[in-house]
This record gives structure tokens, sequence and C-alpha cells, in this order.
């Protein structure tokens, strides 16, 4: 089961905002450090940002689906496209995520880097405005309703 602030849109929002703002503005420091040719500097913060959409945004993502897509389905079994797409974003951001690894592993941070933490951000909005439109029109009100009784 999931917790009450996954479940509600302003509470589930800020959670994906913050996390959000924190990934563009590591990307930020990347790019600029890229820019100036600070490649440890810019290695090192690439390494920051891998972990931080590892700790934040792709754990988030699995305690949803854990817990708040399962229960959402069981709302309303009509919304199995719409879990599947928003799955479907999460394996986009694991797989990018790897490919950053694995450029990484090379020991140099480069333009391609930067490529796929601009590409996270763009996948990240989607989602997040997707999954909001989910909440608020199929999953919030049902617990308002159900806590009233």
């Amino acid at each position: 089961m999931s917790g009450p602030a996954l479940r509600h849109v302003d509470s589930h929002s800020s959670i994906h905002e913050a996390a959000l703002e924190e990934a563009r503005e590591l990307t930020e420091l990347f790019e600029r450090s890229l820019r100036k040719g600070e490649q440890d500097k810019a290695l090192e913060l690439a390494y920051v940002t891998v972990e931080h959409w590892e700790t934040r945004t792709l754990q988030h993502a699995l305690r949803e689906e854990e817990g708040l897509y399962v229960e959402a389905l069981e709302i309303k079994p009509e919304l199995a496209d719409v879990i599947i797409a928003l799955k479907r974003d999460h394996d986009l951001l694991r797989e990018i995520v790897h490919e950053i690894k694995e450029l990484l592993a090379t020991g140099k941070a480069t333009e391609e880097i930067l490529s796929r933490f601009q590409a996270l951000i763009v996948v990240d909005l989607l989602h997040n405005r997707d999954e909001m439109e989910m909440l608020e029109r199929h999953v919030e009100g049902h617990y308002d309703e159900q806590q009233a009784l």
C-alpha cells in the first residue's frame, strides 16, 4: 500500500517538483563545468547527478510501481494502459541512467552525457504531467471518499 503523500496530487506533485528541480540544478552545474573544460569537476558532478536520479527519482518510481499503481488498478482496472505507459517512462529513465553509467566508465565527462541528463529531465517532465493527471482524475477522489466513510 502506498503512503498518503503518493495518493494526493499536491503532495505527490511536490515530491516530483523537488526532485526534478535538483536534477535540473545538477545538470546545469555539470554543463557549466563541461563548457569550462573542468573535466574532473564535471566528472564528479556527473556521478553525483546519477546518484541523485537513482536515489530520488528511480527509488520513488519503484515505490509507485509497487504501491500506487497497484492500488490505482484495483480502483479502476481501465487504467491499465495508463499504468503501462507510466511504467514504460520509468523503464526509459532507468535505461538512460544505465547508458550514462556506461558512458562514465570511460572516465570522461562528455556532451553525450549532458544530452542524456537533459533527456532524463524531458522524460520525467512528461511522465510527471501524465501521472498527476491520472491521480487527479481517477485516484485522489477515491481515497477522499473512502476516508469520509
